[in-house]
């Protein structure tokens, strides 16, 4: 388990935000241990493709611990998360179906463009804000892609 202290962010507002990163549900168990122990007043969950295995599991552990969280996919949010920034999922998908069409039909994979995505989500679950006792302000609200009620 590895948590980053954001002073930064401990000295805007006095409250202290934990980036989470770990490799095994042992580590996701003892981070959280620690965010309790630590005082975190929230968690964001570093990208990772381990981490959308644990999508479930993370968003439950969160809950259990009363620690609202911001994640990088949405599927997060589906799941009760409470809100996620991050690339478009199915523009992701895309892409990748895009890039595959013209490598079977004959292009040569080093002769494609690098391509990075361009479409990015911001949801909010609004039932999991008011299970933490949060009101999202309307302005946030407005700018969100999605807000599940």
């Amino acid at each position: 388990m590895q948590a980053d202290d954001t002073e930064a962010a401990a000295r805007a507002g006095g409250q202290r935000l934990i980036v989470l990163r770990a490799s095994n549900e042992g580590e996701i168990d003892a981070a959280f241990a620690s965010l309790t122990q630590q005082r975190a007043s929230a968690l964001l969950v570093a990208t990772s493709p381990f981490f959308v295995t644990q999508a479930h599991y993370l968003v439950t552990l969160a809950a259990r611990y009363s620690l609202p969280s911001m994640y990088f996919r949405r599927e997060f949010v589906e799941a009760g998360g409470l809100m996620s920034y991050g690339t478009s999922t199915a523009e992701s998908y895309r892409q990748l179906g895009n890039y595959a069409a013209k490598i079977l039909s004959g292009a040569k994979p080093a002769d494609l463009p690098v391509i990075q995505s361009t479409k990015f989500e911001f949801v909010i679950n609004q039932q999991t804000a008011k299970a933490f006792g949060l009101t999202i302000p309307p302005g946030l609200q407005a700018i969100a892609d999605e807000v599940i009620e």
